[in-house]
């Protein structure tokens, strides 16, 4: 729902739900660019303060981040996963990683048991994307395949409580592996995920939550200090 705010206009309120809207929808995905505010301007037709102050109250909210100079981008889906990417971009890496191992590897074993062949034709065609992806060099367009790939294997878990949070927590894990991965792919980093989708359609959940609680480039699980 809309932040409420006894100040603000029904009109502002309306811009919210149609800018939320296009968030939620994909239509504006995570990590692109919204429209100018000339631009949203000219396409709501509303007063310029108006959308201000939709804009203000989403990144508020933290579905998005005003950046000076570079335009508004969108951060997250959710107001959920807008705290949970304020609360968890600077985390320790190392953390991150195992969060992002015991979640997937939970994922993957139950979408062993309960996938279905729905499941698996998308999974089958978002691992030609990400290799695609890979192969051809771009290091964004591979991190979001490798994202979408997670996210549809999670889902087929059909555990809809896992689901959301691990989409929640998307915008925290996608900023890490954008990390780890830097400005080149290194071919020594690669990982081949046809092994886990393998598992997933064999119904074999304990290899499939091993296959998926290995990660490559940099994240690895944080070793405790001395003492």
């Amino acid at each position: 729902m809309p932040l409420s705010s006894p100040h603000r206009s029904a009109l502002a309120d309306q811009v919210i739900a149609q800018l939320r809207a296009q968030i939620t929808s994909g239509e504006w995905p995570v990590g692109s660019r919204i429209p100018t505010e000339p631009e949203l301007v000219e396409q709501l037709g509303v007063a310029r303060n108006t959308v201000r102050e939709a804009v203000r109250a989403l990144a508020h909210n933290g579905l998005l981040d005003i950046r000076q100079g570079s335009g508004t981008y969108v951060v997250a889906t959710s107001e959920l996963a807008g705290v949970m990417h304020r609360r968890f971009a600077a985390a320790e890496p190392g953390h991150v990683a195992e969060l992002r191992s015991a979640l997937e590897a939970s994922a993957a074993r139950l979408a062993a048991r309960r996938r279905t062949e729905a499941d698996l034709r998308q999974i089958d065609g978002l691992l030609e994307r990400r290799e695609a992806a890979w192969g051809s060099g771009a290091t964004e367009a591979f991190v979001v395949a490798d994202a979408t790939l997670h996210l549809a294997i999670v889902a087929a878990s059909h555990n809809e409580v896992l689901a959301e949070i691990y989409a929640d927590l998307g915008g925290v894990l996608r900023d890490h592996l954008r990390a780890d991965v830097g400005e080149e792919l290194r071919p020594e980093a690669h990982m081949d995920h046809s092994r886990l989708v393998e598992a997933i359609r064999a119904g074999d959940g304990d290899r499939a939550a091993a296959e998926a609680s290995v990660h490559p480039f940099g994240c690895r699980p944080a070793v405790p200090g001395p003492g």
